[in-house]
Parts: C-alpha cells; structure tokens; sequence
C-alpha cells in the first residue's frame, strides 16, 4: 500500500500520540523498565522530541520537550509516580549498559 508522505506523516503522528496517552495512562510503568525491556523510555522520547525541533529550528526546551511527552512537569510526575529503582532493575540497567 502506498500513501503519501501527507497521510504517512498524519499516520504516524495519530500512531505517536496514541503510544503517549498509554504511557500517561501506565504511570507504573517505570522509566527504568522501559529501559531495561525496550532500551528506551518517555526521557529518550522527550530528547528526541528536542532533537527534532532543533533540526527544524523551533525553539523547544528540555522541560518543554518533557512535559509534551509526560503530559505535565517532569518534576511534578517525578514527585507523583516515579519510584525508587530496585536492585534487580539497577542491576539490569547496568548490564545492559545504557548510557541513560
């Protein structure tokens, strides 16, 4: 199937912001375990958010980037729903070797 680079680019972002509402939805979900079973997590996909931007010469912050990916303030999804990170999913983080 065939689509233009309009439908493909509209597809693709429906398909984006879909995959953002279920991480906002799955807050148990752990940046760390995103990391540890995907190799990334809702920072990388802010960073990659930024990188864009500045491709394209919008001016985007880093906290800005963030809250479009997290649906909020970093800091206040921080103090909400991020946990301490276990042993074993340090451990795993680890050897791994991402460089998160």
């Amino acid at each position: 199937m065939a689509l233009d680079d309009k439908t493909r680019t509209e597809l693709e972002a429906a398909a984006f912001r879909r995959l953002l509402e279920h991480l906002r939805a799955r807050t148990d979900v752990q940046n760390i375990d995103l990391m540890n079973l995907a190799g990334f997590c809702r920072n990388c996909l802010s960073n990659w958010m930024k990188d864009a931007a500045d491709a394209r010469g919008v001016p985007m912050s880093k906290d800005e980037s963030r809250e479009r990916i997290y649906g909020m303030p970093f800091a206040e999804w921080k103090a909400k729903y991020q946990k301490e990170a276990s042993q074993d999913q340090q451990a795993a983080f680890e050897k791994a070797g991402h460089k998160h």
